[in-house]
């Protein structure tokens, strides 16, 4: 990580690293409401997911992780006036290979995940929450959706022992 703040958190628009499909052994998935108790819900569905993995040791960061990416997607890929029974527009997909085990959040915004150098209150924040992701994760970055899904996937990777 030798590079400086700014340039750190360019985010890289790039799908998964190369990662054989077929060779997932798990994969779960969960719809989230567009309110911001859906942190609290993809937090659970993470720790009950890692558990049925055994992989109870990496909840700490990966939870932090999947709690920025979807606190993002709330915050910044919703239009205000999404209605708050529309189908869920955030969905949190885990998947795990023998390795490695990804967290993707795919949201209905177009829009890159920046990290903003302003004073803004809400920049400083995500700012703020892209740096952990970098952190905490071993590699991150995001990719529009192909075909007639609007929007676009965030995603972090971490290496298991």
């Amino acid at each position: 990580m030798g590079t400086n703040g700014s340039t750190m958190l360019e985010p890289l628009r790039q799908g998964l690293p190369p990662l054989d499909p077929s060779a997932v052994s798990s994969a779960a998935s969960c719809s989230l409401p567009a309110r911001y108790e859906a942190v609290g819900s993809a937090r659970q569905f993470t720790r009950t997911t890692l558990g049925q993995w055994e992989l109870e040791e990496r909840f700490d960061d990966i939870a932090l992780v999947v709690s920025e990416l979807v606190t993002n997607a709330l915050r910044h890929a919703l239009p205000s006036d999404t209605p708050r029974d529309q189908s869920p527009p955030v969905r949190l997909h885990l998947m795990r290979w023998t390795s490695r085990l990804v967290c993707a959040v795919r949201d209905p915004s177009d829009d890159s995940p920046v990290a903003r150098e302003t004073d803004d209150d809400f920049s400083a924040e995500s700012g703020r929450g892209l740096f952990l992701v970098d952190s905490f994760s071993d590699s991150w970055g995001w990719h529009p959706l192909a075909g007639a899904l609007r929007g676009k996937v965030v995603w972090a990777l971490f290496q298991l022992a």
